[in-house]
Formats: C-alpha cells, structure tokens, sequence
C-alpha cells in the first residue's frame, strides 16, 4: 500500500497538499454534473448536523484506529476526524466532487491523503496489505454491496478489522419501511444510486468474516427512510 513520507521540517499542511495523489478511474463511474456538485454540497452542509446523530456511535466504532487506513467513499472527509493527527488515509473515492472537500478535511485535521479515484468493488489496493478499512453511509450507494465487501476481505491482513454504519432496511409493517418503499425511487435519484432498502446487516454476516459485531439502532430525524441504522466491526 502506498503511504507519503513526511519530511519532519516540512509544514503539515503542505506536506498534506504535496503527497495527495489521484489514481485516474479505471471502473465505470458515472459523473454527474448536477447530482455530483449537490450530494458534495449536501454532505458538506449537512456534516454538523449528521455527526451530532451519529458520533457516539462513531467514537465507538472509530476507536483505536491505525496509522493508515483505507476508506471506502469517504465523500467530503466526514470521518477524517477520528483519525490520529499526522496518520494517513488512502480514500477510495470516485466522485470527483467529493475531492475539493476531503483535501479541505485533511488539511484541517493534519491527516495524509492518498486520493484514490476508484470504485469500492476495485481499489487496486494489494493483498492484505490494510489494518483497517472503514466506511460510513456508503454500502447503501455501491453497485454491489458483496462484491464491495469482498474486495475489503481481501485487502484486509488477518485479524484486521472493518469498521462501519449504514442506514439499512427497516422492519416490515413499520411507518418507516413504508416510507423507504414510497420514497425509493427519488431518494435513489437524488442520492446517486443510493438504496434505502437494502439488508446491509445480512450482507455484512454473509461476507465471510472471521468475527462479526453489530448494533441495530434508531435516528430520528425528518429524513424518515434514513432513520434505521447498523454500527459495527468485521474481523478478517
């Protein structure tokens, strides 16, 4: 895996700016012009307002995390901030959009960037070369969510950890399992592909991991098909 070399008389910042690299996509994403700019202002808008619903749960899952890790769709830096000051994050991100924010993220928290503009289900990363891989309200959104968690089995080393919390599936007969079967469609506009009725928790367990922790929990915010949640760990 590639990791930067920070020269110790260098500033952080520019250090951080100087060993940002993008890897051009060698998969078939699609740039939208409108819904890429939206969901990257979106996300960055929104930030406060998400991490105040999801960081206890976050300080959890995030807890203890390496030097470099591997994030799947880390979108505007969201998570940057649980990482050590000085680590690096090689972010597999195909959104083009997405880039101007994340370095911005970066910068503020003191965190390495490798940019890397790739899809999930090919990071291109080698064999067990990761100690942890983690994501955020990203499985939701992939082509294939088991192809996905594939490819973080084979580029986790053994007994490496994923990390992760998804909006997911609600329960049959509910309020909000009505409203994620009439709002599906729009909310996979909008969201770029994004599915709000997928069983993530299944897909995780189904995987192939050696171990497997997970939390079912509940928002509640007025974004009624996001409110179903799962936060957890899968061990290589």
């Amino acid at each position: 895996m590639h990791s930067g070399v920070i020269d110790n008389e260098t500033p952080l910042e520019q250090t951080v700016a100087e060993t940002t690299t993008i890897t051009p996509s060698e998969t078939g994403f699609k740039q939208h012009a409108v819904r890429g700019r939206f969901n990257a202002a979106f996300f960055r808008v929104m930030d406060p307002y998400i991490e105040w619903n999801l960081r206890s749960r976050k300080q959890r899952v995030f807890s203890g995390l390496p030097r470099e890790v591997v994030e799947i769709g880390p979108g505007v830096g969201a998570n940057i901030r649980y990482l050590p000051a000085g680590s690096t994050l090689v972010a597999i991100e195909p959104n083009r959009y997405m880039h101007g924010p994340l370095r911005d993220a970066a910068h503020r928290h003191g965190v390495q960037l490798d940019l890397r503009e790739r899809m999930a289900e090919q990071t291109g990363l080698p064999d067990s070369s990761a100690d942890s891989v983690i994501s955020s309200l990203v499985l939701c959104s992939v082509q294939n969510p088991a192809a996905v968690l594939a490819e973080v089995r084979r580029i986790l080393r053994p007994g490496g950890t994923f990390r992760f919390l998804e909006h997911v599936l609600a329960r049959t007969a509910t309020p909000t399992r009505a409203a994620q079967r009439v709002l599906r469609r729009p909310w996979a506009w909008i969201f770029e592909g994004c599915s709000c009725e997928r069983d993530l928790e299944q897909s995780v367990r189904a995987a192939g991991f050696e171990s497997v922790t997970i939390d079912r929990y509940r928002l509640h915010t007025p974004f009624l098909p996001f409110n179903t949640h799962i936060a957890g760990i899968a061990q290589a």
